[in-house]
C-alpha cells in the first residue's frame, strides 16, 4: 500500500474563505491526495504584524470553511516553535515519516518565492504544486524561483500516476480562477475576528487546544 498522501497549504488565512476551501478540494482530486492540511501561520515574516487577527480567531475562520471535507485545520507551527517554512517542512517530514507531503502555493507566492528563507531547501524536502490565481501567473513564470525550478517540471498526469514522490518536482494545476482574497474580505467586514474571539479551537492534526488569548506571533 502506498503511503498517505497529504497537501499542505499553508498561510495566515486572515481569514479563510471559500477560495482556500474551493482550491484545496481542487488540488485533492487533481493529485490524488487523501487530505490537505490548513497549517495556519501564527506570524508570517513577510506580512506586517498589524491587522492579523489573532490566532485562535483565524483557526476557527478555517475550521468553519472546512466542515465536510477531507481538509485538516492546524496550528501546529505554535507547537514545533517553527516560523519559517522550511523549517516546519522539515519538522513535519520528522514527526510523521510514513506520510508523503506535497507543497501546496498559489502563482502569487511562486511570484515571491526566492524571498523566502532557503527556498531551495523547500523545494529539495518535497514536491510543489502551484495553483493558478488571477494576475499573478505573469510575474511567477518570470521569477528567478522558476528559472531554477522550470528543470524540475512534471505533466500533472505523471505526479498523481507514479510512484513514490521524489523531489524536487513542480506540477502546475489550472482551473477557473478563484478572485476571493482575504485582503477584500477584511476591508468589506474589518470586523471579522470579534465574532470569533472567545473560542479555544481544538488543532485537528495535533488535537491541543489553542488558547483564545494567545499571541499571534512566536
Amino acid at each position: 500500500m502506498r503511503s498517505t498522501r497529504i497537501g499542505l497549504l499553508g498561510g495566515s488565512f486572515n481569514p479563510a474563505h471559500g477560495g482556500h476551501r474551493r482550491i484545496s478540494l481542487f488540488a485533492l482530486e487533481a493529485l490524488g491526495l487523501d487530505e490537505v492540511w490548513w497549517l495556519v501561520s501564527p506570524g508570517n515574516p513577510l506580512k506586517p504584524k498589524a491587522g492579523m487577527a489573532p490566532l485562535a480567531a483565524r483557526v476557527v475562520s478555517a475550521i468553519e470553511q472546512a466542515k465536510r471535507a477531507r481538509i485538516r485545520v492546524s496550528a501546529i507551527e505554535r507547537e514545533l516553535g517553527t516560523r519559517f517554512t522550511v523549517d516546519t517542512l522539515a519538522a513535519l517530514k520528522r514527526r510523521y515519516p510514513k506520510r508523503e507531503f506535497v507543497w501546496l502555493m498559489g502563482s502569487d507566492n511562486l511570484a515571491q518565492f526566492h524571498r523566502w528563507k532557503d527556498w531551495r531547501g523547500i523545494a529539495r524536502a518535497m514536491p510543489i504544486a502551484v495553483i493558478a490565481r488571477p494576475g499573478y501567473d505573469a510575474d511567477a513564470v518570470a521569477s528567478p524561483a522558476m528559472a531554477w525550478l522550470r528543470r524540475f517540471q512534471l505533466p500533472l498526469s505523471s505526479f498523481r500516476n507514479g510512484g513514490e514522490w521524489s523531489a524536487p518536482a513542480l506540477v502546475t494545476l489550472r482551473f477557473d480562477p478563484d478572485p476571493r482574497s482575504a485582503t477584500a474580505i477584511r476591508r468589506a467586514d474589518p470586523d471579522w475576528a470579534s465574532r470569533h474571539a472567545g473560542f479555544s479551537p481544538r488543532d485537528q492534526v495535533t488535537h491541543r487546544l489553542i488558547p483564545a488569548r494567545e499571541e499571534t506571533t512566536t
